[in-house]
């Protein structure tokens, strides 16, 4: 089940450049085929990840501030850090 924890995961991996942008898009294209939402998230999580699915496409691009925005929506409180 694709839980609001999952998702973040992923944004997170991919803002850490642990997964490349087109890992993170076709994650969310298999997510959103699969279609195994947590029922008590399923419109903010269908959003985001169908967002994410298309960030490959130029006028989708992925910006920090549409991760930020996503993270926020998701639940999230976005602190930066640098090690």
């Amino acid at each position: 089940m694709i839980t609001r924890q999952v998702v973040r995961d992923q944004i997170l991996a991919y803002l850490n450049r642990q997964i490349t942008l087109a890992q993170l898009v076709d994650w969310a294209e298999n997510t959103m085929n699969e279609g195994a939402l947590d029922s008590r998230d399923a419109p903010v999580l269908a959003d985001v990840i169908g967002r994410l699915g298309a960030a490959d496409i130029e006028d989708f691009s992925l910006t920090w501030d549409d991760c930020y925005s996503f993270l926020s929506r998701l639940g999230y409180k976005v602190e930066v850090m640098a090690a």
